[in-house]
């Protein structure tokens, strides 16, 4: 009998299996579906259905990159709201690439499915960083 998590303790299972390089517990965080759609936070846009989502992990953990750590920047913000949950926060990445030691900070969303078993199953994924600047203004927000 698998213990059953929150959306949070879900999502951070999730990063140690990440940590880990396993694969298999990387791919069953996910809803098995062919509609289940990830924004990743490296070159390509998205990946959707989780045949994909699979592959993309399988090449991941076969790449010559070691992820150390997955922190948590500020406390998540999260609700539930029947079978549905989202969890959403600013996560630092720390990374070993040939040698050297890579910090990135990202935005980090899950939307959450609880499975008809009772788990929580990331059906949705959206991990990004800002764009210095995109459209050549700055920033908007002014100071107070």
């Amino acid at each position: 009998m698998h213990k059953q998590y929150s959306p949070q303790e879900s999502i951070d299972a999730f990063y140690n299996a990440i940590i880990q390089k396993n694969v298999e517990r990387i791919v069953a965080s996910y809803v098995q579906s062919p509609a289940t759609y990830v924004f990743v936070e490296g070159p390509r846009y998205a990946t959707q259905g989780i045949d994909r989502i699979a592959q993309g992990w399988k090449d991941f953990c076969a790449a010559p990159l070691s992820l150390q750590s997955i922190t948590w920047v500020e406390q998540p913000q999260c609700e539930e709201h029947g079978n549905i949950a989202w969890i959403a926060g600013l996560i630092k990445l720390r990374v070993e690439v040939q040698g050297r030691s890579v910090e990135q900070t990202f935005r980090a969303t899950f939307v959450l499915h609880k499975s008809d078993e009772g788990f929580w199953k990331i059906r949705q994924e959206h991990v990004s960083a800002p764009l210095p600047d995109p459209y050549g203004i700055g920033d908007w927000l002014k100071p107070a």
